[in-house]
């Protein structure tokens, strides 16, 4: 079976997800998936719990949110660079002045009717 590298950053708490990787707020990983691993895969494997997952880059690019978890069927490539971040973590400040949206978080923002401009997330059945 075809296997693809990741390179992955857990932050705040998760990073005791990382195991012997974990430097204390921060673990990084360089991972081997099988070809076709989505978000969720990775999650599962890292055995981190849905809930305390919170602002997830995948890229440079925003992919999901707390509340906004529309990632978890992203397929993920060979290269890619992850970092997830604590549900409690605040926003990196290198992206204070916006940031890019991976396709599938772009188009749930489009389908919410305010554009996904929120100062707290909820989930869609809460609204």
């Amino acid at each position: 079976m075809s296997t693809i590298e990741l390179e992955v950053w857990l932050y705040g708490s998760l990073s005791q997800y990382g195991g012997e990787a974990s430097q204390g707020s921060y673990a990084q990983l360089d991972m081997r998936m099988p070809q076709g691993a989505t978000m969720e895969d990775l999650v599962c494997r890292l055995e981190i719990p849905f809930e305390e997952r919170g602002i997830t880059f995948v890229n440079g690019n925003l992919a999901a949110l707390p509340g906004v978890e529309v990632d978890l069927d992203l397929v993920l490539q060979d290269g890619d660079r992850v970092g997830i971040s604590h549900r409690k973590s605040m926003w990196p400040f290198q992206y204070r002045f916006g940031a890019s949206l991976t396709p599938q978080l772009e188009k749930t923002f489009r389908q919410h009717r305010d554009s996904g401009v929120h100062h707290a997330y909820t989930p869609p059945d809460a609204e």
